[in-house]
């Protein structure tokens, strides 16, 4: 049996990372499972534990850093993020092609674990276009809308480390883009 392929997929906050991981997911030609991370964040009320998240408190999140369970972690806003390694390597060792949303900073980590991961880093169409969607995201708060965009504009830096960059004009053309390279034909 052909081991699967790990697909990660990154980008700056509100760039349209989950547009295009529900499009891939939907795409039976790549058969796609989707790797679910693990939190330290409290559960929102439409979340559902082992399926948006692992929601875990933070001993059981340092355990797993400890024993080197995760492929990568980041922390943000006081709560850590992280990729179970397990789920990761069981689905790719049974020929299962996996998908991975993380953060640009977890991407590196994750490409120096699995170097042979295929990395996708998605830009908006443009900066301002970004500051945008942020701020329709997060309208409420204005201190959140300042540390998102500083953030992006940081992890805008780090697309340079990816295998291959994805401008997200249309969500479509994106899936298109990165479908090719999964299987292939680019």
């Amino acid at each position: 049996m052909a081991k699967g392929k790990i697909i990660v997929l990154s980008g700056a906050s509100s760039v349209g990372k989950s547009a295009i991981r529900n499009l891939l997911l939907e795409d039976k030609d790549l058969r796609l499972f989707y790797s679910i991370s693990m939190t330290t964040r409290p559960m929102k009320e439409d979340e559902v534990d082992g399926q948006d998240y692992y929601f875990v408190d933070h001993r059981s999140f340092a355990e797993s850093l400890k024993k080197q369970e995760l492929l990568e972690y980041t922390t943000f806003s006081g709560y850590y993020y992280g990729t179970p390694s397990q789920q990761v390597d069981f689905l790719a060792q049974h020929g299962k092609n996996v998908l991975i949303e993380v953060e640009a900073q977890g991407a590196t980590q994750i490409k120096l674990n699995r170097p042979e991961a295929l990395c996708f880093f998605v830009v908006p169409e443009s900066m301002e276009e970004l500051e945008k969607q942020i701020r329709l995201r997060y309208k409420d708060d204005e201190n959140t809308i300042r540390e998102r965009i500083n953030k992006a504009k940081v992890e805008l830096e780090l697309g340079t480390v990816f295998n291959h960059t994805v401008r997200n004009d249309e969500p479509e053309k994106a899936v298109e883009y990165i479908k090719n390279i999964v299987l292939g034909k680019k």
